[in-house]
C-alpha cells in the first residue's frame, strides 16, 4: 500500500517542463517561415534551441519532476527547430547570393541596367 501511495504523489507532484510548448510552437513556426527570406526561421529556431537546452539541463538534473510528455514535446520541438533551421540558414544565402550578384551586374555597368527599365 505505501508504493501505491508514492506513485499516486509522485504522478501528482509532476509538472510539465516550463518551455516545452514553446520550444515546440517556436520549432512548428522555424518551419513554416523558412521561406519568408530565412530570417525569421533561424531567429526562431535559434530561440527555440535555447530554450531546450534550459529545459532538457532541467529534466536531465530531475527527470521525477516533470512529465514524460512534456520532455517528448521537449524533444519534438528540438527536431523541428534544426528541420526549420537549415532551410531557413539555406535560403538566406541564396538570398544574399542573389543580392550580391544583382548588385555587382549593377555597378559593372549602370547605365544598361537603368535604360532596360
Amino acid at each position: 500500500m505505501g508504493t501505491e501511495e508514492t506513485s499516486i504523489f509522485a504522478t501528482q507532484t509532476q509538472r510539465p517542463l516550463p518551455n516545452a510548448s514553446a520550444v515546440l510552437a517556436l520549432g512548428i513556426i522555424s518551419i513554416i517561415s523558412c521561406c519568408c527570406y530565412g530570417l525569421p526561421g533561424i531567429i526562431c529556431s535559434v530561440i527555440a534551441l535555447v530554450l531546450y537546452s534550459k529545459d532538457a539541463r532541467l529534466y536531465a538534473t530531475n527527470p521525477e519532476w516533470y512529465t514524460a510528455s512534456s520532455y517528448s514535446n521537449l524533444k519534438t520541438g528540438r527536431i523541428c527547430a534544426i528541420i526549420g533551421l537549415i532551410p531557413s540558414i539555406l535560403f538566406l544565402l541564396l538570398v544574399i547570393f542573389i543580392m550580391v550578384t544583382a548588385g555587382f551586374g549593377m555597378l559593372s555597368n549602370p547605365e544598361q541596367f537603368f535604360n532596360n527599365i
